[in-house]
């Protein structure tokens, strides 16, 4: 009961100031289990289905079923959670056609929400666009713990990309060096925080969730998005990036 009023005081600060959902995203990654394996195989996909729910009406989100996972599925998996708490609050209505398209529907990238948010390049950044959710920058100095990050570890942006979708937990010098460190499933023990040194990243993109509001646009949202479905095929410039998800410098 503590728990539940100390978290509907918070989203109501954050409704009437407007405020980003940083901490409650922050909040829902405390809840998140630890280790479970890293696996981009069939066996992850059939966790990510087992561990979403709409009875009643209700989101919930069992993230052990998700287990092995990978970097798309446990950011999505917080997304999730996060969404479930503000309508558990009583801040969001989600409808059933809402709730439908915002659950794990094994669509291709480039389809549907989740093919969206799994989508190589910039499919979160891409996604908060469209709905009008959040805004999207590349600017360190402007990030904060629990923005979503999508790490580019080379300088290719689409076919050829290494990439890894976390969320984002601060900065800190060592030795000499500055480090990231951030959160979601990494190789290869699946949920946890990481550290990596920043030299090693080529390019960010940081996601903001601030208009939990605009969510509900997701039942009137086109079913396939062409920019990121070419992402399995072709490389893109920063430049278009940047365009096509409104990214700020």
């Amino acid at each position: 009961m503590k728990y539940i009023f100390s978290l509907l005081l918070l989203l109501l600060f954050q409704v009437a100031f407007a405020t980003p959902y940083n901490d409650l995203i922050l909040s829902q990654i405390s809840k998140m289990p630890k280790g479970g394996g890293y696996s981009t195989q069939k066996i992850a996909f059939y966790g990510i289905s087992n561990s979403i729910y709409t009875a009643s009406g209700q989101l919930s989100v069992i993230p052990k079923a998700a287990q092995p996972s990978f970097c798309s599925s446990a950011t999505y998996l917080v997304f999730l959670k996060t969404l479930a708490s503000l309508q558990k609050a009583g801040i969001i209505d989600l409808s059933k056609k809402e709730l439908e398209r915002l659950k794990y529907n094994e669509e291709d990238d480039g389809h549907g929400f989740w093919g969206r948010w799994n989508a190589n390049g910039p499919g979160v950044a891409k996604l908060f666009r469209d709905l009008n959710i959040g805004e999207n920058f590349e600017d360190y100095g402007k990030a904060q713990a629990g923005d979503f990050m999508k790490i580019f570890w080379n300088d290719s942006i689409g076919k050829n990309e290494h990439g890894h979708l976390v969320i984002y937990l601060g900065r800190r010098w060592k030795a000499g060096k500055e480090y990231i460190k951030f959160w979601s499933s990494n190789q290869p023990n699946g949920y946890g925080v990481k550290e990596v040194p920043r030299d090693t990243v080529s390019w960010a993109i940081f996601s903001r969730f601030a208009n939990h509001k605009n969510v509900k646009k997701v039942s009137r949202m086109r079913g396939s998005d062409s920019f990121l479905i070419d992402m399995l095929s072709k490389d893109y410039t920063r430049d278009e990036v940047r365009k096509k998800c409104k990214i700020s410098h």
